[in-house]
């Protein structure tokens, strides 16, 4: 049988985006369709964005810091207009880059929506159908409210790029790092910040340590952070809207920002009918070669489920086509993923945490905290930690957790030691880089407590 195309991708995010120019440049016949802008969450919604706002938002201390080292510093007031309109500019540049990237390589491209009418047929909201050889779904996720009354009138991570001004107040609900990396962002850049957390610490799954030095940090730059609390409902009211709140308070605030998770795009796609699995959060269900239930379907990214995060979805993108279009097998790894959140200060990580650790070996655990000299001179009373968890069989480091100013930097490189089975003593061997923050990996000679 003839195909129209050696593959058809639905969704024009990083991982799409990826497998369908380097299947193309391997010769493939390739098309893309996409309903939506090109670059997905990543560029167009999430962490391109969220850093910018980030760098935004970590001005004020610098200009304070300025001052203690002797400089006159003059600021006027931050203007949201100002900075919005120059970073609409910038996505609009990174969409073009990804248009450019797909065309260079003889990439078609539909701005429409895909839905799969058989294992081998997409149709598209124009109107037209095409067959292709093998269909990559990855189309992301999205994020999602709660129900509960008034949910619907309260922001979610899509909207905050497109306010028209920064409100006075927030409340935002949730403790995963979306919901944290915002409180930051917007304490930052002058919000009075609310936050609550149904959970008994914010940041879970991450080292119990870790996260309970950046809840305490967020706290003490006056983000009003309370966990065990949650939202009953909500109504509007003059000025914004009135939260009733589980704690028994009832208070108004002017936006209420729901990060509350986020849920597979896979609705109406006609995945099931054709016989995709899809899991209980409406995730595709794939193997270790991302391939459906359906021979020719493979999917790829957040609609999977499995590890939501931009290289993880590219990764995946090359794996494919690695095993579909160039007859080497190649199945995704999913371990010693190195992570970072942009809370203030960041979180970086790789491998285990303390708990999960200790719950399967005997574990030393090296850590540190202390104020860091740049923030110190400046009279700063904020800390840094540096851990390392290490098997006391192997002496293998089984997990590296970073919290300070730039520990999304310093943990991509101690994620290639942990990948490659470096032990304590590796670490040890290595000459301090003085006078650094980092360099507390490498000294730390005794193990605190042992797990």
């Amino acid at each position: 049988m003839s195909f129209d195309y050696d593959l058809f991708v639905i969704g024009g995010g990083s991982g799409g985006v990826r497998a369908a120019r380097v299947a193309a440049a391997e010769g493939a016949r390739v098309a893309l369709a996409e309903e939506d802008r090109y670059g997905g969450t990543c560029v167009i919604r999430g962490c391109v964005p969220k850093k910018l706002m980030v760098f935004a938002s970590e001005y004020p201390d610098a200009m304070e810091d300025a001052r203690a080292y002797g400089w006159t510093v003059h600021s006027g007031g931050f203007s949201w207009q100002d900075f919005s309109t120059k970073l609409n500019a910038e996505l609009d540049r990174l969409e073009g880059v990804y248009r450019k990237l797909l065309s260079g390589n003889g990439v078609t491209m539909y701005d429409a929506r895909a839905v799969l009418k058989d294992a081998h047929t997409v149709s598209l909201s124009t109107g037209e159908s095409f067959t292709a050889k093998h269909i990559l779904v990855a189309t992301g996720g999205r994020p999602v409210r709660p129900d509960l009354p008034g949910a619907e009138h309260g922001l979610v991570s899509d909207d905050i790029f497109h306010l028209d001004e920064l409100p006075k107040s927030i409340l935002i609900i949730g403790g995963g790092y979306i919901a944290c990396e915002f409180a930051c962002i917007l304490n930052g850049l002058g919000v009075q910040v609310t936050q609550y957390y149904r959970g008994a610490q914010i940041l879970r799954g991450f080292d119990d340590e870790a996260r309970g030095l950046v809840a305490e940090e967020m706290r003490q730059s006056g983000i009003d952070l309370h966990v065990g609390s949650n939202i009953l409902e909500m109504a509007s009211t003059e000025g914004g809207y009135r939260i009733k709140a589980t704690n028994g308070t009832e208070k108004v605030f002017e936006q209420v920002f729901f990060a509350t998770g986020r849920k597979p795009n896979t609705d109406g796609m006609g995945l099931q009918e054709i016989g995709v699995e899809l899991g209980r959060n409406g995730e595709i269900v794939v193997d270790e070669y991302s391939q459906t239930t359906v021979p020719s379907v493979y999917a790829i990214g957040d609609v999977t489920d499995r590890v939501a995060l931009t290289p993880v979805a590219i990764r995946e993108g090359m794996a494919f086509v690695e095993t579909v279009f160039k007859g080497n097998p190649t199945p995704v790894d999913h371990e010693l993923i190195p992570t970072a959140i942009f809370t203030q200060p960041e979180i970086g990580t790789v491998g285990m945490t303390e708990e999960e650790a200790s719950a399967k070996e005997p574990v030393e655990i090296y850590c540190t905290s202390f104020k860091p000299m740049q923030q110190a001179f400046a009279g700063r009373q904020n800390r840094v930690m540096m851990k390392l968890v290490v098997s006391k069989a192997s002496r293998r480091v089984l997990g590296c957790h970073i919290v300070a100013p730039g520990a999304g930097e310093m943990i991509q490189l101690a994620g290639v030691a942990v990948k490659m089975g470096a032990t304590k003593e590796d670490f040890d061997r290595t000459c301090a880089v003085h006078p650094t923050m980092s360099e507390e990996i490498v000294t730390m000679k005794t193990p605190i407590r042992t797990a």
